[in-house]
């Protein structure tokens, strides 16, 4: 059986008169609303509330230590060694200035006399071999100072049996050295002579660019600054004073002073 559907009612009709008032009065109220909004301060911005200031730890007055260089360098070394613990410990020789010949990685003689000279500078056992204190200087960056302040010299420390190549007061190349023994020998003369090494502030006023003959044995290309005193190549270079007066250091680093000019004739040599 099928529903029977409901009726709708017509719409009812609003007279055009009330149509109009209203539509009037809409948009006044309207206008009245707009204006009041208007008017009507927006409201503050909400105030964050102030944060506690910062509590700083006590000051000692004292900076804070500065943290170890990484050299890289952890294992023992020695002469005989390969490896790139040798290359970072010859990398790190160098940047502190001591004269390494190559880096190329073979712990020989020059690295060997480089090590020597660190030891020297950190007043540790002068040994050539790299152990726990040894790192430490490396870590620490020990170096020498010079005594002197400007221009280009070589200074020669007695106490510490370094040569330092010096411009300005800066310390450019530290090397190994031996000077005056102490001993005392025979002179050619047949005198009884101690072997020293005058302190004192002097030039090189000569250089043989070779082995140079003398009473006591040849000199490689010495460069005289004291009489008969020089900075020569000797092959053997101890850690300890152990020359009739010259200071001996390696052929090659001897080389190195020759091909790099730093002990050209009139160069002032101070003995300290």
């Amino acid at each position: 059986m099928e529903h029977m559907a409901t009726p709708v009612s017509p719409p009812a009709r609003i007279p055009a008169s009330f149509s109009a008032r209203s539509a009037l009065i809409a948009v006044a109220t309207a206008g009245v609303l707009a204006v009041g909004t208007a008017l009507v301060p927006a409201p503050a911005p909400a105030t964050a509330a102030p944060s506690a200031p910062a509590v700083s730890a006590p000051s000692t007055g004292a900076p804070a230590p500065a943290a170890p260089a990484e050299t890289g360098v952890t294992e023992d070394l020695r002469s005989g060694d390969s490896g790139s613990q040798v290359t970072a410990l010859q990398e790190r020789l160098s940047e502190l200035g001591y004269w390494v010949g190559a880096v190329d990685g073979e712990f020989g003689l020059h690295t060997e006399h480089a090590v020597i000279a660190l030891q020297k500078a950190a007043g540790i056992g002068r040994d050539g071999i790299v152990g726990p204190n040894t790192r430490e200087a490396l870590d620490e960056g020990a170096v020498p100072s010079a005594t002197t302040s400007e221009g280009s010299v070589v200074e020669i420390d007695l106490d510490n049996q370094l040569l330092l190549v010096v411009s300005d007061g800066e310390v450019q190349s530290t090397i190994h050295t031996s000077t005056g023994s102490g001993d005392t020998y025979e002179g050619d003369d047949g005198s009884e002579r101690i072997a020293t090494t005058p302190t004192g502030t002097y030039q090189v006023f000569r250089e043989v660019d070779s082995w140079d003959p003398g009473p006591y044995g040849a000199l490689y290309k010495p460069k005289y600054f004291n009489g008969g005193i020089a900075v020569h190549g000797y092959p053997s270079v101890p850690a300890q004073p152990a020359s009739k007066g010259c200071a001996r250091v390696s052929l090659g680093a001897m080389d190195w002073l020759w091909d790099n000019g730093h002990l050209d004739v009139h160069t002032t040599v101070v003995v300290h």
